[in-house]
């Protein structure tokens, strides 16, 4: 996807970035907390890593905005026995 086709997604209202993989669009100005909140995803219960950076500050999630090309990783925490 080029860099224009990013920035006139953005401006009609989204923002495009690959999570998991998998190209998605997120309503514009988004926020990493929006993104899980959408997805029903516990922040506590999830590991997320931003352009290869894991997010570790919680409480910076309701801060951080979603960028156009963003890559996000979400990792599921998985119990047993």
């Amino acid at each position: 996807m080029s860099v224009s086709s990013l920035v006139s997604e953005h401006a009609s209202g989204e923002v495009v970035l690959t999570l998991n993989g998998a190209r998605h669009a997120a309503p514009s100005r988004s926020t990493v907390a929006d993104l899980l909140a959408s997805l029903e995803l516990d922040a506590r219960t999830v590991v997320i890593e931003r352009n290869g950076t894991i997010l570790r500050d919680r409480d910076s999630l309701a801060k951080i905005e979603l960028s156009p090309g963003d890559t996000i990783e979400i990792v599921h925490f998985v119990g047993g026995g």
